[in-house]
């Protein structure tokens, strides 16, 4: 205790072992614990301009729903429909209901709205199903949604969203209507989940690694979360600090969880716990100072005001800067024994212990103050509303009234779009304005914290298998592969690896012919800007950026014409996730190409770009696919792949979908008769292990639905990559990677996805004419205007002429032809028209319009 106690007060990073023996701290070792903590949170506070003071939300407490698919053993919140129905209530609350806490507390004043409900009721209760059915709701996310979006428009005030677990889509759906959300760890010790007697014990949605995944996910979605610890449910000291402990990896990885509340346990009758003791005073005191200790001087600690009977001045003197939501108007309904103190009582107390009692909104002011990401644009003008523009703090004389939430104003508004609009043509001549951008340190997440997530894929592993055995297997029929054999060739060298590419290319002679296909087409990237914070893309920029721009819709109509009028039969389009892109907008770009060039194949918006219209405008993703397919949406290109095993992609990126989220769109493009093109983007943190699964798992879905019409290999473009910059990703694939890759995507993907495309805009001519003798068999298109690879630092240009394909294919010794994007015949007129235009592309595309 002396050794852990001195580390503390010294400001030496405590370990596990040290944080459990703090915990266990009392008396004067408690005082001195606190001192310590104290000075902690002073100084976080004097940094964030805050000093002295101690903050609270005025709220009130929404409870939509008591019913919940969990069995917590210490829950009073939590009931049956039955009890519902004797006590006079609907299965949720309805709108009215709603609306008539929130319009009571905004005339109080209150600016925060704490909805709380049970997790997935539907899951559980039929009588849940029911009525959100009745009320056209697919389910309680979207209900939540939909009110929320009605207390904003009606009330004024701000929903803070407590729904229980939610997935990587649900934050999509509900950051636009609520500046932030919060669920309560609880705590990491997984035997109080898993064993029977557990407090958690058959709560499916108290499994502490979903509740993690929770965190991480509300971080990768840059929403403003709280999250926290509930004590004296029967952890150990030991779980404890563990638990603490995984808050701060999470905290520091994303920089989102935004407040840490200590809550202490209160047996409540009725319940499995009712005769398991309070957690002591003593022990929260002690929680709460070895909290600050671990999460350090920037954190936001908060401990429940009314769960203290009046021992304020301990827990302000233990590092507590925040009381949470205290509602003038509605209970407490999780702990409704427990009634909030007075905020006049509050202040006093606050002021007695030398401290100043300050509003904040139910979104952080650090938040606040950094805008994008953290706030979606939808929600930026109530936010403002109410918030001082210098301290992100609540101005308490702000009116609380209904203002409309929309979609930003149309980004696609001005006719000359904005920004740098001939970035795709300057590219070449002028690059880029800088090697990053300007918030490199930020959006993409904590970088030491990921530099120990990647060192495994910094140098890729070695296998020891038998290649000559793999290589016969392969030659007699590759379907046969097993994973240890398919292991060993993507480790082929030498001989070995000239022995598989000849395979390969035997493999592809028989499948598809001698034909090296191409396709005359024209990219169209829309916008740059974006904030997803994907740590491979060089492309995306903030909209303050100097290379940021957002094309108009005519401009995008008049590319389309121009690439038609040379010959083209497809646009491929693919934008940044622009925070003032409605998701409706994909269908108006799809609309205008259509419009001006009816005969134009509209290949566009990657399965990122497809989540985020459909959770912009509410709709699933089959509606939002529908829709866009009416719209004039072909086919969609499979990008946003990259690796499809989240242990790589979380690396590469802070806030992409997950791999099942793209597989879920995909298979439903495919379903709906949109069919899809597949990538994969290897040479970075993967390893072999993951381009096996990677296949393995494109080869399954082609099976299931047919719907791939090629392969594409994407070696990463690592030069002006943030992930390299920043010292995590190895410089790209080497040309071994290359030939193996390829190779092996023909064996593993064969029969079912025949056409294994090349890049010549990431490997050049000679590279590309490589691949093509290693199992390839299409070169992809003319492009036209390509500014992805470029603005990565690739130094093969931006487009090639039908004849410089033709020279990659004569180089591989092999004949070449023009195909569609669903790999048919090219129309007689295409092909004039290309031919006639070849060669002169920079003179017949204006490309700077």
């Amino acid at each position: 205790m002396r050794r852990a106690l001195r580390r503390a007060r010294d400001g030496v990073a405590l370990d596990t072992t040290e944080a459990a023996v703090l915990l266990q701290a009392r008396g004067e070792d408690l005082s001195d614990l606190c001192a310590s903590a104290a000075r902690v949170r002073d100084a976080g506070l004097e940094a964030a301009g805050r000093s002295g003071v101690i903050t609270y939300s005025k709220s009130v407490f929404i409870p939509l729903t008591r019913l919940c698919r969990d069995k917590c053993h210490y829950c009073t919140f939590v009931t049956v429909p039955g009890k519902l129905r004797r006590d006079g209530h609907g299965m949720f609350m309805s709108p009215d209901e709603v609306l008539d806490i929130a319009r009571k507390g905004a005339a109080l004043g209150c600016k925060e709205a704490l909805i709380t409900l049970g997790d997935k009721p539907e899951d559980r209760w039929p009588e849940a199903r029911e009525w959100l059915d009745a009320h056209g709701y697919d389910d309680t996310i979207a209900y939540v949604r939909a009110v929320s979006v009605r207390i904003l428009e009606e009330t004024g005030l701000l929903p803070h969203l407590n729904p229980g677990v939610l997935t990587w889509a649900d934050f999509q759906r509900l950051k636009p209507v609520a500046p932030s959300m919060g669920m309560m760890l609880e705590t990491t010790a997984t035997r109080l989940w898993s064993e029977p007697g557990g407090p958690h014990h058959g709560s499916p949605d108290k499994e502490p690694a979903v509740r993690l995944r929770v965190l991480e996910d509300a971080g990768r979605s840059s929403v403003p979360f709280t999250s926290g610890l509930l004590i004296g449910i029967g952890e150990t000291y030991e779980e404890r600090a563990e638990s603490l402990f995984a808050l701060r990896k999470v905290s520091r990885a994303y920089h989102g969880v935004q407040e840490l509340i200590i809550q202490n346990f209160r047996a409540k009758p009725d319940t499995a716990m009712r005769g398991m003791p309070d957690a002591e005073l003593d022990d929260l005191v002690a929680t709460v100072a070895v909290a600050r200790h671990i999460m350090g001087p920037s954190a936001c600690l908060q401990a429940p005001p009314n769960l203290v009977d009046s021992e304020y001045g301990r827990l302000i003197g233990a590092g507590i800067d925040d009381w949470g939501g205290v509602s003038p108007l509605t209970i407490d309904h999780v702990n409704p024994e427990r009634p909030w103190p007075q905020i006049e009582e509050l202040a006093a107390k606050s002021a007695g212990a030398g401290f100043e009692l300050r509003e904040r909104l139910c979104v952080y002011p650090e938040f606040v103050r950094r805008g994008e990401p953290w706030l979606d644009p939808r929600l930026r003008p109530h936010v403002a509303a109410l918030a001082d523009p210098e301290t992100g703090l609540a101005r308490p004389d702000a009116p609380v009234t209904g203002r409309p939430w929309q979609e930003p104003e149309e980004a696609f508004a001005l006719a000359d779009g904005t920004g740098r609009t001939d970035l795709h043509a300057t590219i070449d001549t002028e690059g880029r304005t800088g090697d990053r951008r300007e918030d490199f340190d930020e959006v993409y997440g904590d970088w030491d914290a990921l530099r120990e997530a990647a060192a495994p894929g910094m140098v890729p592993q070695r296998v020891d298998a038998d290649v000559r055995a793999a290589l016969a297997t392969a030659a007699d029929d590759p379907t046969h592969l097993t994973d240890e054999q398919a292991l060993a060739l993507f480790h082929a060298e030498g001989p070995a690896l000239d022995a598989l590419c000849r395979v390969a290319d035997d493999v592809r002679k028989s499948a598809v012919g001698d034909d090296v296909t191409y396709i005359v087409t024209r990219n169209i990237n829309f916008t740059n800007v974006c904030y997803t914070g994907c740590r491979f893309c060089a492309f995306a920029q903030r909209r303050t950026d100097a290379d940021a721009y957002t094309l108009s819709l005519s401009q995008v109509a008049d590319r389309a014409q121009q690439a038609w009028d040379v010959g083209a039969v497809e646009v491929c389009m693919q934008g940044g996730i622009h925070p003032d892109l409605p998701g409706t907008a994909y269908f108006d770009i799809a609309r205008a190409v259509k419009e001006r060039v009816p005969g134009m194949h509209v290949h566009a918006f990657s399965p990122m770009e497809v989540v985020n219209g459909a959770s912009r405008t509410g709709m699933s993703i089959r509606e939002w696919l529908t829709a866009a397919k009416e719209a004039g949406l072909d086919t969609i290109p499979g990008t946003a792949a990259e690796i499809l095993d989240d242990e790589v992609r979380w690396i590469l990126t802070k806030g992409k979908l997950p791999a099942a989220t793209w597989v879920e769109v995909i298979k439903t493009a495919h379903e709906l008769g949109i069919r899809s093109s597949s990538t994969m983007m290897y040479g970075h943190v993967d390893q072999p292990r993951h381009w096996l699964g990677h296949l393995r798992l494109l080869a399954s879905i082609q099976q299931e639905t047919g719907g791939f019409t090629e392969f594409v290999t994407l070696p990463f473009i690592h030069t002006n990559a943030p992930v390299y910059l920043a010292g995590i990703a190895r410089p790209g694939p080497t040309s071994r990677d290359n030939r193996a890759v390829t190779a092996m995507a023909r064996l593993l993907l064969h029969p079912h996805i025949p056409n294994i495309q090349t890049s010549w805009v990431k490997l050049g001519t000679e590279g590309a004419a490589e691949m093509l003798r290693s199992g390839a068999n299409d070169l992809g298109g003319t492009l036209m205007e390509e500014t992805i690879s470029r603005m990565a630092g690739s130094s093969y240009g931006s487009y090639r002429s039908v004849k410089d394909l033709l020279a990659i294919a004569e180089l591989a010794g092999r004949p070449a032809r023009p195909r569609t994007t669903l790999y048919g015949e090219v129309p007689a007129e295409r092909q004039t028209s290309a031919a006639a235009s070849d060669g002169h592309l920079p003179e017949l595309l204006p490309l700077a319009d």
